[in-house]
């Protein structure tokens, strides 16, 4: 899974018919810090009504992908399967010595 920031959405006027009536969204995977690039854009059916701006939790598998989407046979790999409200960094103590 990576934490994705939705930059626009997609329109395809020919696609699988598996995909039919599924919202597609361009979403640039970013650091843990919100703002960082990681990676280059990618193309993501939305399970959640996510729309620009939004910081998501993407899935890259593809069978996480399909079952998301209800659609257990299509050809998915990205799906967007949450919005997130927040990140929370903890750092970590610094193993015994």
């Amino acid at each position: 899974m990576l934490i994705a920031r939705v930059i626009g959405d997609a329109v395809a006027t020919v696609k699988n018919a598996a995909h039919e009536g599924q919202k597609l969204l361009l979403v640039q995977p970013v650091q843990l810090d919100q703002t960082t690039p990681r990676g280059d854009a990618i193309l993501a059916v939305d399970a959640v009504d996510a729309g620009p701006g939004d910081l998501v939790l993407l899935v890259t598998e593809g069978f996480s992908a399909m079952t998301a989407v209800g659609r257990p046979d299509s050809p998915i790999d990205m799906a967007v399967i949450g919005v997130i409200d927040r990140v929370d960094l903890i750092e970590a103590a610094a193993p015994p010595a």
